[in-house]
C-alpha cells in the first residue's frame, strides 16, 4: 500500500516541467501535460548520479519546473473548501504559501520513487472553448500493475494559461484526499495546525527511497 500512495504521489509530478515556457504547448492542455512530463523524467534520469548523492535537489527540480504549469492557488483554496471563508487574510496568505511549499515537497518525495515507469497519454483532443479539460494517462511498471491517472486541468480567465490543479490516480484525488485531512484538523483544532504540521513536513530532510527499499528488502 506503501508503494502504491508512492506511485500515485509520482504520477501527480506528471504536471511538472523542465523546458523553458516557450518550448511548451501551452495552447493545448494535452500537449502540455505529456511534453513536460516527458521532459520531467528526462532530466530526473540525466541527473540519477547527483541526486543520489544530494536528494535535496528533486526539491530544487520541483521548485524550478513545476510552478509555471500548476495552479497552487487554486488548489489551495480547493482543498480549504467552505473554511477559505471563514479564515483571516493574513493567515489565508499563509496558508497559500505554505502550501505551495507543501506540494514541492511532498512531489520531491513521490519522486524519489520513480524507477523509469513508462507513461502513456491519451491523444490530444481539440478543446475548443473549453476552460477545464481531463488528461487521462496510464503509469506502465512491469513489477507492478498499471496504474489509470487523470490529471484536470484548467484555463485561467484572467491569464488564458492552462495550468493544472489537481490529479486523479485510481480513484483517488489528491485534492480530495487532502480536503478530507485538513478539514478534520482545523474543525478540531485550527489552521494554524494544519501550518503546522505542513512545515514539519517541509522540514523533513529527503531520501531516495529505491535506494531505501533495497537496503530494507521485501516487505
Amino acid at each position: 500500500m506503501k508503494k502504491l500512495i508512492a506511485l500515485i504521489g509520482m504520477a501527480t509530478m506528471l504536471i511538472a516541467g523542465s523546458v523553458n515556457a516557450q518550448e511548451v504547448n501551452e495552447e493545448n492542455p494535452y500537449k502540455m501535460i505529456e511534453q513536460v512530463a516527458n521532459q520531467t523524467f528526462d532530466r530526473i534520469k540525466n541527473n540519477q548520479s547527483s541526486l543520489k548523492d544530494n536528494p535535496e535537489q528533486l526539491r530544487t527540480i520541483m521548485k524550478e519546473e513545476l510552478l509555471p504549469y500548476t495552479d497552487y492557488q487554486f488548489a489551495a483554496f480547493k482543498v480549504l473548501g467552505k473554511h477559505a471563508a471563514s479564515v483571516p487574510r493574513e493567515k489565508l496568505s499563509t496558508f497559500v504559501q505554505v502550501f505551495r511549499e507543501y506540494l514541492i515537497t511532498t512531489y520531491a518525495v513521490a519522486m524519489s520513487y520513480y524507477d523509469n515507469q513508462e507513461v502513456v497519454f491519451e491523444p490530444a483532443s481539440d478543446v475548443g472553448d473549453s476552460t477545464y479539460v481531463v488528461v487521462r494517462a496510464i503509469i506502465k511498471d512491469p513489477n507492478r500493475p498499471e496504474i489509470k491517472v487523470a490529471f484536470k486541468v484548467r484555463k485561467s480567465n484572467k491569464t488564458n494559461e492552462w495550468k493544472a490543479f489537481d490529479m486523479v490516480a485510481e480513484g483517488i484525488s489528491m485534492l480530495d484526499s487532502k480536503r478530507s485531512e485538513f478539514e478534520s484538523i482545523i474543525r478540531q483544532q485550527s489552521i494554524d495546525k494544519v501550518i503546522e504540521l505542513m512545515r514539519e513536513k517541509i522540514d523533513n530532510p529527503l531520501e531516495m527511497k529505491k535506494e531505501m527499499d533495497e537496503k530494507q528488502g521485501p516487505a
